[in-house]
């Protein structure tokens, strides 16, 4: 698919999003759906509906996805590197244009169409197992919009039909998004049906116990994002999310466990991740096109020989380099002559689309038992070495017990290929092994930044909770912000959609004025984002 997102594709979207969200649609028309003589066929209406809702998490939409998870997640989060030097404005370079920003709250594919079938199923069934799956679909998606922007319209959307409504704080935000966890797995877990329909279930097949574990672990993954800002919060949902007591069902122990979108829900070009990063790759190029592997996370797989590299990535075109990454931040070099050289992102056709896996859960409990003191059954340690074990295999990569032990492998210092943008510093001196010294935090954000590669999102909200892993600053050439944000910081957060300003202008300016100190920028920190130790 050869495609200028920038100067072409994304322009028509951008004029729909316009029409379809910044006029904020009625979402009780659903025009994502399937029509009315369709919606008479038993189960199928429902399967829709679901199917629908699944793809709002991480959008099965391909321009949609680049959007919000090739340039921004995975930028963010150090994980990939924009390499199309046709872009003049973008989120490496602090200076994206309001179509890069706005998308996880203006796109047509995400929140109207998220309600919209909200409002469909519900109309359809009154099957409280259906309802509750839905419920949980729409905390996971809607999470990711809250801490992008922070602040955001939630609690009242929905009660008129209307998404046009007053923004909720963060806080607020999240204290309801626990509350609807808990409330569908009180319904799931006391449903004496323990299964539903296969074909309405792309997730889980209609298994409801695991459906119970991945909302359970979307508490953990929620109360280890807030534990700074509240710490007693934090502990409670933690603790009860991983808690087996009076029948409680725990959170994701294997890689069985795993929520993922399967390749079954994609279009005829399969994972769009996978045909992102290659939009306008070069003639007999394998590597990819607007996106590459980011120079931060090939910089600690190379130093620790991490076996997961060839999983992760396609070789280098440089002579002499197997992985090679390009740094962030930087002025693009030309992708045709440069740019293409640098490892590219390894996701064949058929990957499933991941939205949380088993070896993140336990390297949160890891962080939750070291770090805060809080009781998550078992010893940080042994929860820390069996995330890097579920890792591998979830990856197909042999060598995890060498891999656990070292303790002399520390992540490399960065050298461009090219010459032009090498980091000489070291960007740290922990190794994988085992200590439970003071670098214990960032040992183990460490290891779950490298088992959550392509979940960009979750990278980006370690980071700025816990400015770990250590990540490459932009350059001073490459930082566009004009003084407004600091490269080693990076990004905190994404301006609202200037659409806002136009058809939701009193709600907006209120949420600006009193939730985010009245500035509307990159620099800005949501409410979570207050570790006092990063400054």
């Amino acid at each position: 698919m050869k495609r200028n997102i920038i100067s072409k594709v994304l322009f028509v979207p951008v004029i729909a999003l316009a029409a379809c969200t910044g006029n904020y649609m009625d979402i009780n028309r659903n025009p994502y759906g399937v029509d009315k003589g369709q919606m008479q066929t038993d189960g199928y209406a429902a399967s829709a509906a679901m199917k629908a809702l699944c793809s709002c998490v991480i959008s099965t939409d391909v321009n949609t996805t680049q959007l919000t998870d090739a340039l921004l997640g995975s930028v963010c989060g150090g994980y990939y590197a924009t390499s199309n030097n046709g872009f003049a404005n973008t989120i490496d370079n602090f200076n994206p244009t309001d179509n890069w920003t706005n998308v996880l709250m203006s796109s047509d594919q995400i929140i109207p169409k998220l309600y919209a079938n909200l409002s469909e199923l519900r109309g359809l069934t009154d099957d409280e197992n259906l309802l509750a799956i839905a419920n949980i679909i729409k905390v996971c998606a809607m999470n990711r919009v809250t801490d992008t922007f922070g602040p955001i319209p939630y609690s009242q959307i929905g009660l008129d039909g209307k998404i046009q409504v007053a923004y909720d704080s963060q806080q607020s935000v999240y204290d309801l998004m626990f509350e609807e966890l808990e409330d569908a797995i009180a319904t799931l877990g006391g449903s004496s049906v323990r299964t539903i329909p296969a074909s309405i279930d792309p997730i889980y097949g209609g298994d409801l116990d695991k459906w119970c574990r991945f909302a359970n672990s979307m508490k953990l993954r929620m109360a280890m994002r807030i534990v700074y800002a509240d710490r007693e919060k934090a502990q409670l949902m933690a603790e009860s999310a991983v808690s087996t007591a009076d029948g409680g069902y725990g959170v994701m122990l294997s890689n069985a466990d795993n929520a993922q979108l399967p390749s079954s829900a994609f279009g005829k070009d399969g994972n769009p991740l996978r045909v992102s990063v290659r939009y306008n790759t070069p003639a007999g190029c394998l590597t990819g096109g607007d996106s590459h592997v980011a120079a931060d996370i090939i910089c600690y797989m190379n130093g620790y020989e991490d076996p997961r590299r060839s999983k992760y990535f396609i070789e280098a075109e440089w002579e002499g380099y197997q992985f090679a990454g390009m740094r962030r931040g930087i002025e693009i070099p030309s992708k045709d002559e440069i740019g293409h050289k640098y490892s590219g992102v390894n996701i064949a056709t058929d990957s499933p689309l991941q939205w949380m896996n088993a070896a993140e859960v336990a390297f949160l409990k890891a962080e939750a038992a070291a770090v805060f003191g809080f009781n998550m059954g078992g010893s940080a340690q042994s929860f820390y070495e069996q995330g890097i074990r579920l890792s591998f295999e979830q990856w197909g990569a042999s060598g995890a017990d060498a891999y656990i032990t070292d303790s002399e492998r520390v992540p490399e210092r960065y050298t461009d290929p090219d010459g032009k943008n090498s980091y000489g510093e070291t960007l740290s001196t922990v190794s994988v092994a085992w200590q439970d010294d003071e670098y214990v935090q960032e040992r183990i954000i460490t290891q779950k930044w490298i088992a959550n590669f392509n979940i960009g999102h979750e990278a980006w909200c370690d980071y700025r909770r816990t400015g770990y892993p250590h990540l490459i600053p932009a350059t001073a050439e490459g930082n566009k912000s004009n003084g407004v944000v600091d490269s080693s910081l990076g990004a905190r957060r994404m301006p609202y959609p200037q659409a806002e300003y136009t058809n939701n202008a009193q709600y907006i300016q209120q949420a600006v004025a009193e939730h985010l100190g009245g500035a509307d920028n990159m620099a800005t920190r949501v409410w979570w984002d207050c570790n006092p130790d990063i400054k």
